[in-house]
């Protein structure tokens, strides 16, 4: 059974938090909301609040919705840039995941010019 399968398994019987999983009313909203979003909301909503306070979001959340916009939009240079940047901050867990966002945003922005 991989980790993700076990998380998965958790979640869904329960064995988190001494067998209750008690998710906070707002995070259900964000994840719920972050999952259908368009890409260009969840774009614009990453820039004005890490430009409010970068720290603020947390590393969950901006992981989450930078690998949702990326997935949602592979091609775009700046997106792709900020993730790799973004990664980088919080690292080294993601130091590689970060350094490919990066090369694969270099590389987009080589074809544009």
């Amino acid at each position: 059974m991989s980790d993700l399968t076990q998380l998965m398994s958790q979640v869904s019987t329960g064995g988190v938090n001494g067998g209750a999983v008690e998710i906070p009313v707002e995070v259900r909203r964000f994840i719920e909301r972050l999952t259908f979003a368009d890409p260009e909301d969840v774009w614009q909503s990453l820039q004005e609040s890490l430009a409010e306070d970068w720290m603020a979001l947390p590393v969950w959340a901006r992981n989450l919705a930078f690998r949702l916009l990326c997935l949602q939009r592979p091609d775009a240079a700046e997106i792709l840039g900020q993730a790799g940047s973004d990664l980088l901050s919080f690292g080294p867990d993601w130091d590689d995941f970060a350094e490919e966002l990066l090369a694969r945003s270099q590389e987009l922005k080589k074809k544009e010019v």
